[in-house]
């Protein structure tokens, strides 16, 4: 549903509009009866993000700290073995 207003009425009752904004109408605002702005409301898009989805699905070896062979090392300096 589209609801037209003026300005003035728009800058008494702004918290009112906003509400019925929120609540899926759209409200246009009209100065001297010729729309000027539109207050709509914001679509929120997709869901939230949720943390720990890939819990339990990976996991680090044991040595994964441990030091490189020498030649890997070299290999990632870019070295020739």
């Amino acid at each position: 549903m589209k609801t037209q207003v003026n300005i003035h009425e728009a800058k008494t009752h702004l918290s009112r509009l906003v509400d019925r904004a929120a609540n899926g109408e759209e409200i246009v605002i009209a100065r001297a009866g010729r729309p000027i702005a539109r207050l709509a409301p914001l679509v929120q898009e997709g869901q939230p993000r949720r943390g720990g989805i890939w819990k339990g699905k990976g996991f680090i070896h044991d040595n994964f700290d441990d030091p490189l062979d020498e030649e890997f090392e070299a290999a990632f300096r870019g070295e020739s073995p």
